[in-house]
């Protein structure tokens, strides 16, 4: 199959799970990871009418996203450093893995220069994985706190990665911590939080099943990566 068949593939079972777990499927958008694949690639992605993206490293989005054309927008996906955030601002419509107020900072100052508001999410480390970036969950309501009141950020939800794990169970807790963290503060505070970044394609059902609103795929959707 194409990747314009994955895709379908990929949105049928998110409709089909959405419906079975009472939510609306229109509420769960698909970001398709373009990660490592070149833009002839994901130009014929887009071509196919993928318009939402999602891209890992800032120097390869640097390199590829002037390179397309037509109606798309791209998501950072992957960590942020402070000192990428004026490229962050250029490239990207929102970014999924703010975990340090001193890089919403930055963000919010380059966002400043630019004249834009930029929409993030606050990345939790649900699973305790040293391995991966992310405030730890007790620490974050206390970061949406500190990042709510920047002017020129947007904070739209939490994002996740689940354990690297076969373990369903395990995987589940993980999204449903989300979840009732996102809750919880809009319950605490005035914040109005939507969304939940969760899911990719070993683990997207799970993720629809306990709330996700973006899914992130990558592998289901563009095939096998290559890293050379």
């Amino acid at each position: 199959m194409g990747i314009s068949d994955n895709y379908a593939y990929i949105k049928q079972k998110i409709e089909e799970t959405a419906v079975t777990s009472s939510r609306n499927p229109d509420d769960i958008s698909i970001i398709a990871v373009s990660k490592t694949f070149p833009p002839d690639v994901v130009q014929n992605a887009i071509d196919n009418g993928i318009t939402l993206l999602g891209e890992n490293k800032i120097q390869e989005a640097r390199n590829k996203i002037p390179a397309l054309r037509g109606d798309f927008s791209v998501h950072l996906v992957g960590h942020l450093q402070s000192n990428k955030a004026k490229y962050a601002v250029q490239l990207f419509d929102c970014i999924h893995s703010i975990d340090k107020f001193s890089t919403a900072e930055k963000l919010n100052e380059e966002a400043l220069k630019a004249g834009r508001t930029m929409d993030i999410l606050v990345q939790v480390n649900t699973s305790g994985e040293s391995s991966k970036f992310g405030v730890s969950p007790d620490k974050t309501e206390a970061l949406c706190r500190q990042i709510s009141p920047l002017e020129n950020l947007s904070l739209r939800g939490l994002m996740t990665i689940g354990p690297n794990t076969d373990n369903q169970d395990s995987i589940r807790q993980a999204f449903r911590q989300l979840r009732e963290l996102r809750d919880k503060i809009n319950s605490n505070t005035e914040m109005k939080l939507r969304d939940l970044s969760m899911g990719m394609s070993s683990d997207f059902q799970i993720a629809v099943e306990e709330g996700a609103t973006m899914v992130r795929i990558g592998s289901s959707i563009f095939g096998t990566r290559s890293y050379t």
